[in-house]
């Protein structure tokens, strides 16, 4: 599966940077019978269905040409939404100062997810400031401990 995903951003890598987007996560996964290749792009202004539409399209004419997949499957382009996953150093960059869900591989401090605001990122770590009741308090994670991270919507 990881060759298939791979193939994909190497086919896809032209057409987003023709139209000034970037590829956010591409996952190749089987639900119930079904297969689907889903493809996130964004820019920073968000992009709307129009790009995705075109995207799709030209990326489903690159995969028939090369028929890269054995059987038939579902191409799905869209938006990572509002809580998009943070996965690359350059996300977890354009996140500091934001709000971010963030779960570990193990227990950090007895936790194993935090929720709060991204003070800083390195390659090495994340702070996270979460506040527990009424206290604020800062959470170092080192990076090779995160085993998932996006964005969180608040509503205050």
């Amino acid at each position: 599966m990881s060759k298939i995903t791979e193939l994909v951003d190497e086919l896809i890598t032209p057409i987003l940077d023709e139209m000034s987007l970037e590829l956010v996560d591409t996952e190749y996964v089987k639900e119930g019978s079904n297969w689907f290749l889903r493809v996130f792009i964004d820019k920073d202004t968000g992009v709307d269905i129009e790009e995705c539409g075109i995207v799709s399209e030209r990326l489903g004419e690159k995969l028939d040409d090369l028929d890269p997949i054995p059987h038939n499957y579902f191409l799905e382009v869209s938006s990572p939404g509002a809580e998009r996953p943070l996965k690359k150093e350059r996300d977890f960059e354009k996140a500091i100062g934001k709000n971010v869900y963030v779960k570990t591989y193990e227990p950090i401090q007895g936790e194993k997810a935090f929720e709060g605001k991204l003070l800083s990122y390195d390659s090495e770590s994340l702070t996270i400031e979460v506040t527990i009741k009424t206290r604020k308090k800062q959470v170092d994670i080192p990076t090779e401990k995160v085993a998932k991270a996006r964005l969180a919507v608040t509503f205050s």
